[in-house]
C-alpha cells in the first residue's frame, strides 16, 4: 500500500473518530452551509452532520485510487504520481479540516467560517498547481480540454502556464484575509479566471499548431 494511502486512511479514521466521540455532544441541529458572508444558511441532522463529510471523503479517496487504475494513459500518470499522492493527502486534509470547522461551530464557537477557510483554499490552489505543472497527459487529472488531450505540445504548454497562474491564484487568495467583506471573492474570481483562460490559450495553441 502507498504510503498517500496510508495517510489519507488514517486522516479517515481520525475523521469517524472524532465523530463518533463527540455524537453525544452535539446538538441535534448542526451548521452544514454558510453563504459568502458566513452566516449560517443550512443545517442538518446530527448523524449526517457528523458523518457525511467522512463519507464524501472516503468517496473521494476511492475515486482518487481508482483513476491511475482506469485511465488508458496509466503510464503517464506513473510519471508523476508523487504529485498526485501528495495531492490526494491535501485533499483529504482540506476536508478533514472543514470538518473540524463545522463542529467548532456547533459546539458553541463562533468565528468567520470564509476567513478560516481562505489558507485551507490557498493552500490547494497553490499545490494544485504544482500538480498542474507536472501532470503528463492522461484523461482525468489535469486541464482537460479537446486540444491540450489531443497535442503533447498544446498539453505541454497550456499546463506550464495553467500551473504558474494556479499557484498565483492560492497568493491572490491569501490576500482575501485582509478584506473581510470581499474575501470570498479573492478565492472565486482568481479561479474561474485562470480556467476560463487555460481553456481558451489551449484552443489558440491548437490553431497555431494545425
Amino acid at each position: 500500500m502507498r504510503t498517500a494511502t496510508i495517510a489519507a486512511l488514517l486522516i479517515l479514521l481520525v475523521s469517524f473518530a472524532i465523530g463518533i466521540y463527540l455524537y453525544p455532544q452535539m446538538p441535534d441541529r448542526i451548521a452544514s452551509h454558510w453563504n459568502a458572508q458566513g452566516i449560517v444558511d443550512g443545517y442538518m441532522s446530527k448523524f449526517w452532520g457528523l458523518f457525511l463529510m467522512p463519507f464524501i471523503s472516503v468517496g473521494v479517496l476511492l475515486l482518487f485510487l481508482l483513476i491511475p487504475r482506469i485511465d488508458p494513459l496509466k503510464r503517464n500518470i506513473a510519471k508523476f504520481r508523487r504529485y498526485f499522492d501528495t495531492f490526494i493527502i491535501i485533499i483529504i486534509g482540506f476536508f478533514l479540516y472543514i470538518y473540524l470547522l463545522t463542529l467548532l461551530w456547533s459546539l458553541g464557537h463562533v468565528f468567520d467560517m470564509v476567513q478560516m477557510m481562505i489558507p485551507a483554499f490557498a493552500v490547494m490552489f497553490y499545490y494544485a498547481g504544482i500538480l498542474v505543472e507536472n501532470a503528463k497527459r492522461n484523461w482525468f487529472i489535469g486541464i482537460r480540454t479537446p486540444w491540450t488531450l489531443s497535442s503533447n505540445t498544446v498539453w505541454r504548454k497550456t499546463h506550464k502556464l495553467g500551473g504558474r497562474l494556479f499557484k498565483l491564484a492560492g497568493i491572490i487568495a491569501v490576500f482575501g484575509l485582509l478584506f473581510d467583506e470581499y474575501a470570498i471573492w479573492f478565492v472565486i474570481l482568481p479561479v474561474i479566471a485562470v480556467s476560463v483562460y487555460t481553456i481558451v490559450y489551449s484552443y489558440a495553441e491548437y490553431q497555431k499548431e494545425k
